[in-house]
């Protein structure tokens, strides 16, 4: 009978330790049983969806043709506190991040963290949370693109004034969903 109960322990203990690291790596701040396992659930389903966004990018990055017109590509998804903003190009894109930072300001979103990069391409990544005065209270993912994608084409525009036809790269724009 001894060894039964010194089983039964040492199984609990095993699962309770199993547990908490299943709580620790997914993030989860429930109690139960039950609940850290929804909750890895949803952490397993979301690191799915990375996944398979990573490969898009991917795939379209090699397969992209880029000659003298060069997409400026745009992906903008929702987050707990605010929107997760991508901008990606082939090709450096010089003045883009003044214009892109002037959308937030307009949008009323403070930049929460950012990776920008602009040896090889133009590659912006960057979390916009909503303001302290609530203007961007009612905000949504469509209104951020196209907040952001006009600062793109007003960019876009500004270069195309710059340069003379045939003797720069002129962007062209993608949206990608």
């Amino acid at each position: 009978m001894k060894n039964v109960v010194s089983r039964e322990r040492k199984m609990a203990a095993a699962t309770y330790k199993k547990m908490r690291t299943l709580r620790s790596i997914t993030n989860s701040h429930a109690h139960s049983k039950t609940s850290i396992i929804l909750d890895a659930t949803k952490y397993i389903d979301e690191l799915k969806h990375r996944v398979e966004r990573i490969n898009q990018e991917i795939a379209m990055a090699q397969n992209s043709t880029c000659q003298k017109s060069c997409p400026v590509q745009l992906r903008v998804e929702a987050q707990d506190k605010g929107f997760l903003i991508k901008v990606f190009s082939e090709r450096r894109c010089e003045g883009l991040l003044v214009f892109l930072l002037e959308a937030f300001e307009e949008l009323g979103l403070d930049v929460f963290q950012a990776r920008v990069s602009c040896s090889e391409g133009f590659l912006f990544e960057a979390v916009g949370v909503k303001d302290d005065q609530g203007s961007s209270e009612c905000l949504n993912v469509q209104d951020v693109k196209r907040g952001v994608w006009k600062a793109i084409q007003n960019w876009s525009n500004q270069v195309k004034e710059r340069t003379d036809e045939g003797n720069a790269y002129v962007p062209s724009l993608v949206l990608l969903s």
